[in-house]
């Protein structure tokens, strides 16, 4: 869910059922700012609050990581 401060480009996003306005994710179920070779963020710098408040490192991101042999 993006909060009101999030200025993210709009390709990037889309409304929910409910009208809130989300990150896409594209047919495969990743967010449509990932980049799918490196797994890095490719709005980084514009990236939603709840990614910025998501611990780097943490034990879910080292497992999906692995799994991808990155």
């Amino acid at each position: 869910m993006l909060m009101g401060e999030d200025d993210i480009p709009v390709e990037y996003t889309r409304e929910d059922q409910w009208g809130g306005w989300v990150m896409l994710r594209l047919a495969d179920g990743w967010c449509a700012a990932l980049d799918r070779h490196t797994l890095r963020c490719t709005i980084y710098a514009q990236r939603p609050t709840i990614c910025r408040d998501y611990p780097a490192g943490d034990s879910d991101c080292l497992e999906e990581r692995s799994r991808h042999k990155l």
